[in-house]
């Protein structure tokens, strides 16, 4: 402010010096008052502004890191807008800015809200675009998970509930989808750790979505008419976060949500999450928090 406050007076006094002869100039006006009235007027005009000299709030942010970055720290719905092409408007999605300092955009949620068993057993057209209810249960679509995951380098963590209410977290250091021409070629990589262990990479990874009327999987069957929901099926899965939702511990084989490296493929969970954050997210931790329960 030193500094500041030097250049006003300096500018001040010339204008003044430039403007009469010295004499009148120390008689009419006192450089000093103008001075501090200046200076507080700027004072007044920087405290609506933000303290963090670099200004980081994008006027259109591109998801919920960028939200984050602008002070909103609440978690609830808010306006992104994806860069990628494929979007030409802007989405409503749920940022979770509670779990490991927040900045999570969620891609989809499972829980009991009173849905039917079979919710998202739905068609190909339902995941291009998304269905469900953001504050509930919802799939954000395959079309925005593709624009997310296509503008930066992305983590992807997935927090799962089974039915005792104990919790775990998957984390992987890379994950992004291919367009629709590839039937949303699912690119997952590198396990960051959680105690829920990796049921993606080997069986899942490089594999094009299905649903149940339309079969890209790699089985003689119809991995998502068999097992109830759209995936990204091989021959067919160790995990499936879009089946059947069902509250008894114990049903037919492997059709409900399942994540076979934790809880095998007849205990079957209550709550899941899959959400990403850039990469490039500053945390202030050393490492990511893995045992937090879903919001």
């Amino acid at each position: 402010m030193s500094s500041f406050r030097g250049v006003l007076f300096y500018v001040i006094v010339s204008v003044c010096v430039a403007g009469t002869d010295d004499k009148d100039c120390k008689n009419k006006i006192d450089a000093e008052a103008y001075l501090e009235t200046v200076t507080e007027l700027v004072n007044k005009v920087k405290e609506h502004f933000p303290k963090d000299g670099n200004c980081r709030c994008p006027p259109k942010p591109m998801d919920c890191s960028e939200i984050l970055s602008c002070g909103k720290n609440e978690t609830g719905i808010y306006e992104i807008w994806p860069r990628n092409r494929i979007m030409t408007g802007s989405v409503n999605a749920f940022c979770d800015m509670e779990t490991d300092e927040g900045g999570w955009t969620v891609l989809q949620r499972r829980g009991n809200y009173g849905r039917p068993i079979d919710y998202f057993n739905k068609k190909w057209k339902s995941y291009k675009f998304g269905f469900g209810d953001p504050k509930r249960d919802f799939w954000i679509g395959n079309d925005i998970i593709y624009a997310l995951t296509n503008q930066d380098k992305y983590y992807l963590r997935i927090d799962m509930t089974d039915a005792e209410n104990t919790s775990r977290a998957a984390v992987y250091d890379q994950f992004w989808i291919e367009d629709e021409s590839q039937q949303y070629r699912l690119q997952i990589h590198d396990y960051g750790g959680g105690e829920a262990g990796d049921s993606l990479i080997e069986w899942h990874g490089g594999q094009k979505f299905s649903t149940k009327d339309r079969d890209n999987d790699i089985s003689s069957d119809n991995c998502a008419q068999n097992f109830t929901g759209g995936w990204w099926y091989s021959d067919c899965h160790t995990s499936n976060l879009n089946g059947f939702y069902v509250s008894e511990k114990r049903r037919n084989y492997d059709n409900g949500i399942v994540w076979s490296s934790w809880k095998g493929y007849h205990e079957f969970l209550k709550k899941t999450e899959m959400k990403i954050r850039p990469a490039s997210f500053k945390s202030t931790e050393s490492s990511l928090n893995l045992n937090v329960d879903p919001q």
